[in-house]
């Protein structure tokens, strides 16, 4: 088996890359940039430039299989131009992969696992979603998620099996969202945000990335949820953090009004509220190495207690 990945440079693809690496199998991947196309035996990159439609067709040489996470990073201000880019780089990757397959005439590609995000489910503080949800969001995530999904469905016209998996939020020591929460507590002026009860449904990027590959072998169709079991609230998870830095939590909520002052609409990216189930993906036998936030922090940070100043009292 051979696997293509878009963007493979990225947080997750740099993880699923590791993955496939060590069970073996080579990676083709996709860049942008000339100077990140490397020539190895089993890690080889071609150029593409999904905004002109350009794309490398000996890309798809000997590939079975199709991981797909191309896409602008949101946690930008969103403009009007940025909100364009982001809805844009994941549609016209997915259109530019879809007419280079085609072109390869290539037969033994199977699969396409393809990146989404539980931000297609609607702000609630009750419900419980999974994948048969119907109920959409009405903002601009949800948009984003379904035009997504819609070019990766189309996929199927070529007689490959379509796996879509919603991704939530990725916790990660150098990168994403963690780092992020993680600065303030370090600083000892860590603090919920807003309320602190919108549920926060996460993942370790291990586990994450490991889902990605099962997809793959299992040849998957269908939306999955790319969450851990057990979703936490957002005061929850800053309480945890903390607890795992060692390091006390003092100051009052950070207030909703200051965060869409500061953030403006993209506040909706820490204020938003979504439990999501990992039910279908634990029954088609995939298992979690981490299952809870306490364990997932002390997995990422439980060696950086040592760091803590003598003279602080925690």
């Amino acid at each position: 088996m051979k696997v293509l990945i878009t963007g493979a440079t990225g947080l997750v693809g740099q993880a699923i890359v590791k993955v496939l690496q060590d069970k073996g199998i080579p990676v083709n991947y996709l860049t942008t940039s000339k100077d990140k196309i490397t020539s190895q035996e089993d890690f080889q990159g071609y150029y593409w430039n999904p905004s002109k439609g350009e794309i490398d067709l000996d890309c798809f040489k000997n590939v079975q299989a199709i991981i797909n996470l191309a896409g602008t990073g949101i946690a930008k201000r969103w403009t009007p131009e940025h909100r364009k880019k982001v809805l844009l780089s994941r549609t016209s990757s997915l259109q530019t992969l879809k007419k280079g397959l085609e072109q390869s005439n290539n037969k033994e590609v199977e699969c396409l696992i393809s990146a989404s995000a539980i931000g297609i489910y609607p702000d609630s503080t009750s419900e419980f979603y999974d994948e048969t949800e119907t109920k959409v969001d009405s903002g601009f995530l949800a948009d984003v998620v379904q035009q997504w999904e819609a070019e990766a469905h189309t996929f199927e016209q070529l007689n490959i099996d379509v796996a879509k998996i919603r991704i939530g939020i990725v916790l990660d020591k150098e990168d994403g969202a963690l780092p992020k929460l993680a600065q303030p507590v370090k600083n000892f002026v860590g603090a919920p945000l807003g309320s602190g009860d919108q549920w926060q449904s996460w993942i370790h990027i291990d586990d994450l990335a490991q889902m990605f590959v099962f997809a793959v072998e299992n040849n998957l169709k269908g939306v999955y949820n790319g969450v851990a079991p057990n979703p936490v609230t957002n005061a929850k998870m800053t309480k945890e953090l903390a607890k795992v830095l060692e390091r006390p939590l003092w100051l009052p909520n950070v207030p909703e009004f200051l965060l869409k002052v500061v953030l403006g609409k993209m506040s909706t990216l820490v204020l938003a509220s979504q439990r999501v189930s990992s039910k279908k993906i634990e029954e088609e036998g995939f298992l979690f190495q981490y299952v809870n936030i306490c364990q997932a922090f002390r997995s990422l940070y439980g060696f950086e207690t040592s760091e803590i100043p003598a003279s602080v009292e925690v």
